[in-house]
């Protein structure tokens, strides 16, 4: 049974939530404030955290970075009622592996959540086969997908799992081009128009963590008109 901690102050939005979830055969946990999720997140073992941006006490972006101080790994679902990009990619920088913008359809919401369990059941992301090797090593860069481990001069980087698995992926095959649609299908496991944004958006600050001159990527470039490719001449 898939354990679910819902963080939203809305009680007929939780309630919408608690019975699709119910549906799905997880064990539901909601709390209406954020000091109090965050404290619940800490103290238990969860498979998802559906986390609203704006709570009462500490707000959604704190609680997600709050979470991410000690967890790496559960994946964080991120409801906001805002539709300004800077709020979804600061949503984003701070953790959370994907956002939905309210109001959103129960069918995309359990689309999402099928496919998060599913990731969680696989434990990573790949095309139909596996990684090249265990370790990859391009120049000063070092990817462990044993232990999702990632070094740059020797020193660990810090991912968030949607970003250990893009990184991956485009590593493990130096030099072919993925569209933003494909890697939406291939590392969030669905195909839904016009979020190719979230691509972007991990993109953008996976490159910041690894790349030295983010006007000249070293690892990750972009393939105009088409989308992105790690650097086969490395």
């Amino acid at each position: 049974m898939q354990k679910v901690l819902i963080i939203e102050d809305d009680p007929e939005l939780v309630e919408l939530l608690h019975i699709h979830l119910t549906d799905l055969g997880c064990a539901i946990t909601a709390i209406g404030n954020g000091n109090d999720g965050l404290q619940a997140a800490m103290q238990a073992r969860f498979d998802l955290v559906i986390l609203d941006l704006m709570l009462p006490g500490l707000n959604g972006m704190e609680v997600c970075r709050k979470i991410r101080q000690t967890d790496r790994h559960t994946p964080i679902l991120m409801l906001t009622a805002r539709s300004e990009e800077i709020d979804k990619v600061m949503g984003l920088e701070t953790g959370a592996d994907d956002y939905l913008t309210k109001p959103f359809s129960i069918r995309e919401f359990i689309a999402r959540v099928k496919v998060i369990f599913r990731r969680n059941e696989e434990g990573t992301t790949a095309e139909q086969g596996s990684y090249i090797s265990a370790v990859m090593r391009y120049d000063e860069l070092e990817i462990d997908l044993d232990k999702r481990k990632v070094t740059l001069n020797n020193l660990r980087v810090d991912l968030s799992p949607k970003e250990f698995e893009l990184l991956a992926l485009l590593a493990s095959s130096p030099g072919k081009s993925y569209s933003r649609k494909r890697l939406l299908n291939l590392v969030w496991g669905y195909d839904f128009e016009g979020y190719e944004h979230t691509v972007n958006s991990h993109i953008n600050r996976l490159r910041g963590k690894i790349e030295a001159n983010l006007s000249a990527p070293k690892y990750i470039l972009t393939t105009w008109g088409i989308g992105y490719r790690f650097n086969e001449e490395l």
